[in-house]
């Protein structure tokens, strides 16, 4: 009986190496590049996407004659100018403000949805995975 313990204890186990180690599979670097880049990719994504819904909200807001001084139109014009760059005053300035609004900020909310669809296809690529 006690040979039975001691061949047991010395590796003769099922599923164990020589010299009872189990042995660990090695780290996958390729699986954890595609699961970095992934990550990226996705958080680059909903970042472009807020940047382009508000520059869309900026704009319903405008065209929708909200009022200027409610909090919720002020804090989306805010963040819609600082997420348009050189967008505010792409186009001259027609004669209704209403349209200088919808072609500027429409221009940049269209930018930030092609640089997001840009990026993740790098990041993707970057990642080794196709998407």
């Amino acid at each position: 009986m006690s040979e039975e313990v001691a061949s047991s204890t010395r590796g003769g186990g099922a599923g164990s190496s020589p010299g009872g180690h189990r042995r660990r599979g090695g780290f996958d670097f390729g699986a954890a590049r595609a699961r970095f880049f992934g990550v990226l990719a996705t958080v680059v994504r909903w970042v472009c996407t807020l940047a382009a819904a508000l520059s869309a909200a900026h704009v319903v807001f405008t065209l929708g004659g909200a009022n200027p001084d409610n909090a919720l139109t002020r804090f989306v014009a805010e963040w819609a100018r600082a997420v348009a760059f050189g967008f505010q005053d792409l186009f001259l300035k027609p004669a209704e403000p209403e349209l200088e609004v919808l072609l500027n900020y429409g221009a940049a909310a269209l930018f930030w949805l092609f640089v997001s669809g840009a990026s993740v296809r790098i990041l993707h690529a970057l990642g080794g995975r196709s998407g």
